[in-house]
């Protein structure tokens, strides 16, 4: 059992330089949302090249818990700034390789390694650096836990998304729809 205090809560944006080129972000980078399109966006090195993701722009370290709203289908992730962002493969996957962790979920089942039952529109995610531990959560008048990974974390991890229909990040307390990250 993780016991987190609203101490814990981060605040998070995306990062625009680390966004797929079918990625709408909203202005103030708390929403994501993909398209067929490809979207002008200049060249970066951090950008993902193959896959609809996106990382925050801020690491997380130590304690932190925040929230996310989604529709369509969407893997919640967190990831080592390392990650590869070129190419197909698992190296750049989020949830492909030990530098990330992953869960994907769409209306009918979430997955991590495993297949959950269906959960609501809004996941809390939280880490505790130190000591190890991501736990994903099913948020609506109640918590329920999806998962909990207890693993040794090296570098500082960056939260992110892929594949989502719609993304949006909020604030604490406030109810925003569509993907928003929320803390």
């Amino acid at each position: 059992l993780s016991v987190f205090l609203c101490s814990d809560a981060c605040s998070l944006t995306l990062d625009p330089n680390t966004a797929n080129k079918r990625l709408i972000l909203s202005e103030e980078k708390r929403e994501a949302t993909c398209v067929e399109e490809y979207q002008v966006y200049p060249d970066h090195p951090d950008r993902f090249d193959y896959w609809e993701q996106v990382l925050c722009r801020e690491s997380v370290f130590g304690r932190c818990y925040w929230e996310l709203e989604w529709s369509g289908r969407v893997s919640i992730s967190v990831s080592y700034k390392s990650i590869s962002r070129k190419g197909w493969g698992n190296q750049s996957w989020f949830g492909g390789k030990d530098e990330s962790w992953s869960l994907s979920c769409c209306p009918s089942r979430c997955t991590f390694c495993l297949t959950v039952e269906p959960i609501g529109r809004r996941i809390g995610v939280y880490v505790d650096h130190s000591a190890g531990i991501l736990s994903f959560y099913s948020v609506s008048d109640t918590m329920s836990l999806i998962h909990t990974v207890q693993t040794t974390f090296t570098q500082p991890l960056y939260p992110g998304a892929a594949q989502s229909t719609l993304l949006h990040l909020t604030e604490s307390g406030q109810r925003v729809y569509p993907f928003i990250l929320q803390n």
